[in-house]
This record gives structure tokens, C-alpha cells and sequence, in this order.
């Protein structure tokens, strides 16, 4: 490049090594006679899709790569994209080919001319089809989301969840620190986070199907689009990651509760009764229970709370299961100690027992982020 650059072009991916090559070919099409670079922030996809976009940039200067190692997220990684990138105006895009590069001159000129701080692609404005991606259910499904996020943002756009979108870097790096960067919508985020009013381009957009591979959105979608909405109303007073472990603990108190039930009342508790002391049933059913139920709370925090540093395969999953009982043992004594040592100084059992259940929670939280789902 002899010209300054204008443009830096955000790719955020995991596994689309079938892709990247193909889109900077359109994006070199596109932006004919534009000072452009492109940024593919690769969460160390097994894949091989950073060294597909690196052996891209051996062959173009303006492929750059970020691979990051050791942690996932498609919002965070168009953060650290555009962060990255020195031009004066920053898009962030799918690799898939469902987001059309021959729109960003357009959304481009719309920046640069001064009356707008950010342009977005939209699947819903007027001029705009989603026939060619195939989903009607997910057409719905983002229709219901965008009615949820006018309200959180105060902002009223067609779409709001479009995850395609150019500003200008200096807007965005005024507020990158407060950015939230959980979930997989970049723009709600930056919707909600800015304080300063923004003069938005709206550019119908023809949404396409994926080129290859397969979507990344998976079940759990819907959760980190309500994990998003959380952070911003609420995640700056009880950490977002703390309150999912303390939701999936209390959700883990019912299947306990409701396993030593089942195994008192119809699995063998007579027989015990029968042939053994009376607390032999119980202490039968609260085992069953308390492993069930700490089974149950690594399940859903391995997809949920730490998604983003999700173990996959036996090996590691047994092995952080391990790890998960082992720090749950430490807040159980955490739990009772001080509910004790309170309880001996004059408190009531129950105001006791809840402080205890809180320090256990945070002392397994804090155990469990660092030895379970994080790095010793």
C-alpha cells in the first residue's frame, strides 16, 4: 500500500479456513482504489484457520493475523480486532460470505463523509432479503431479538443484532474499556456502551448463506444473547460470570434436593431401613444426590458460565470434573466453617447459614475459575 490507509476489516473466526481465502479475494474486488487491510482474529481454531490466513499474508501485506490462545468469543475478538488496526475507520464482518463485501464502499463513504459516526448492514430495512439464507426460524427468532435490544440500547434500528457494521476507531477506542465484550453481538454491545449519540447509516443488506462449513451459532445462542443483556443492566454490580455460577448453584440446590427424594422415597430407601440404622438411607440418598447435583453444575458451567473456555473431549472433561469436586469440597468446609464460627458467636442459624452459602459459592467460583476453566 502507497496510499494511506482508510479501511481496516475485522474477520473474527473459528474454524472457516474453507473461507478466508475466498473473502479476501471479494474484498480485493471490492474496495478497488480503497487503502484497505484486513485483521482475521482467529480463536485458535483446530481447523487450521490461522495458518491459512497467515500463509494469505505472506502472499498480501494487508492480511494481517491474530490468534489468540487460550480464550473465545466472537465479540471480544472484534474488540481486540479492531483495536488492533491503525486505519481511521474499522468494519467488522462474517468470514462465511454471508456478509457482502461490495457494501462496505457504501458504508464507507457514508463515515468518511462526517454525517455519520457508524454504518451498519441491515437484514430487515426496506430493500433488504434474507430469502437467500433459508432459515425462517432464525428470521423470527432475530426479529424478536431486535425488539429486545431497541429497548436496551434506547436506539431504534431495523437491526440492531446485525453483525455487520463500520465506525470511525477513535469512537470506538473512547469507549473499548467499558465494552463488555460477552456474547456474540459486537454492535448491541457498542449500542449500549457509548454514551454520546451516534448518527447511524443504515444500508439494506441481501443476507446470504453460509459459503462453507457449519454456523457457530449453537445452542446456547439464545442464553448469550440474555447473558448480554444482563451485563450491561446489571454486570457492573455482581460480575456476569459470578451470577450465572451462583444461578447454575441454586438450580443445583433443586436437583439435589429433588434426587434425595427420589432415592429416599422410591429407590431402595426401605430396604436400607430394613437391614441397616435408619441414617444409612440417608446417607445413601445424600451422597446420590450431592454427586448428581455437582455433576449437574460442571455440565452447565463447562457450556454456560465458561463457554468460552469450554473442555471438550473425555480426557479433559473427566479431569475438570475432578477438579470441580475437589474445589467444591474446599467451599463446603468454607461453608460450614463460617456458618459455624457465627452461629458460636451469637448469630441465628439461618442469617448464618446464608452467609456461609455465599462465602462457599464465591470461594468455589473463584477455586473453579482458576483450576477448573482456567490455567494453574
Amino acid at each position: 500500500m502507497t496510499a494511506p490507509l482508510q479501511l481496516g476489516i475485522v474477520l473474527p473466526t473459528y474454524n472457516e479456513r474453507g473461507n478466508v481465502r475466498g473473502m479476501v479475494q471479494r474484498l480485493d474486488e471490492a474496495l478497488a482504489g480503497i487503502a484497505w487491510e484486513v485483521i482475521v482474529v482467529d480463536d485458535n481454531s483446530p481447523d487450521g484457520t490461522a495458518d491459512e490466513a497467515r500463509a494469505l499474508g505472506r502472499e498480501d501485506s494487508r492480511v494481517r493475523v491474530i490468534q489468540r490462545i487460550g480464550r473465545r468469543g466472537l465479540s471480544s475478538a472484534a474488540i481486540e480486532g479492531m483495536c488492533a488496526t491503525s486505519a481511521p475507520v474499522v468494519a467488522v464482518m462474517d468470514a462465511d460470505h454471508q456478509h457482502d463485501p461490495a457494501l462496505l464502499p457504501q458504508m464507507l463513504a457514508a463515515v468518511e463523509s462526517g454525517e455519520y459516526d457508524l454504518s451498519y448492514a441491515s437484514r430487515f430495512a426496506e430493500g433488504a432479503s434474507t430469502e437467500a439464507w433459508g432459515r425462517p426460524d432464525r428470521v423470527k427468532a432475530s426479529g424478536i431479538a431486535n425488539r429486545i435490544a431497541n429497548k436496551v440500547t434506547g436506539v431504534e434500528l431495523s437491526d440492531p443484532m446485525s453483525g455487520y457494521f463500520m465506525l470511525r476507531t477513535d469512537v470506538l477506542r473512547a469507549d473499548a474499556h467499558r465494552l463488555s465484550g460477552v456474547g456474540f453481538k459486537i454492535l448491541l454491545d457498542i449500542l449500549a456502551t457509548v454514551e454520546a449519540p451516534l448518527r447511524i447509516k443504515e444500508v439494506p443488506m441481501n443476507f446470504a448463506a453460509r459459503a462453507e462449513g457449519e454456523s457457530k451459532l449453537d445452542r446456547t445462542v439464545v442464553f448469550e444473547f440474555l447473558v448480554g443483556l444482563y451485563d450491561k443492566w446489571l454486570g457492573r454490580i455482581i460480575p456476569t460470570r459470578f451470577a450465572l455460577f451462583g444461578t447454575i448453584g441454586a438450580l443445583g440446590v433443586v436437583v439435589h434436593m429433588t434426587v434425595l427424594a427420589i432415592v429416599l422415597n422410591l429407590f431402595g430407601a426401605k430396604f436400607l431401613v430394613t437391614h441397616y440404622p435408619k441414617e444409612a438411607a440417608f446417607i445413601v440418598g445424600q451422597t446420590t444426590a450431592a454427586v448428581v447435583a455437582m455433576t449437574f453444575n460442571f455440565v452447565l458451567n463447562n457450556e454456560l458460565t465458561y463457554s468460552d473456555k469450554r473442555l471438550r473431549g473425555f480426557g479433559p472433561l473427566m479431569s475438570g470434573w475432578a477438579r470441580f469436586a475437589l474445589t467444591c469440597s474446599f467451599g463446603l468446609l468454607a461453608n460450614i466453617g463460617a456458618a459455624t464460627a457465627l452461629v458460636r458467636i451469637g448469630f441465628h442459624e439461618y442469617p448464618a447459614a446464608i452467609v456461609g452459602i455465599v462465602l462457599g459459592s464465591v470461594w468455589n467460583f473463584a477455586l473453579s475459575s482458576k483450576f477448573v476453566w482456567g490455567k494453574y
